[in-house]
């Protein structure tokens, strides 16, 4: 493998920089709603997965009222 110098390293930095398509205002603010919406739904999602795991096991166990 080549050795690349200090200055070589950041003469590629900058031309993948150059590559970056960044998004919209509109975009980032669409797709942080929607990871704001999905971690709700999964949050309810895992909630309602540990209480039904949860009363299996009370029930298997005979463990509460």
């Amino acid at each position: 493998m080549a050795k690349t110098t200090p200055v070589e390293f950041v003469r590629e930095v900058k031309r993948e920089v150059a590559k970056v398509t960044w998004p919209t205002r509109k975009e980032a603010m669409i797709t942080t709603a929607m990871v704001f919406v999905l971690a709700g739904i999964m949050s309810i999602f895992f909630f309602l997965v540990d209480e039904a795991l949860s009363f299996g096991v009370r029930t298997l166990l005979g463990i509460g009222g």
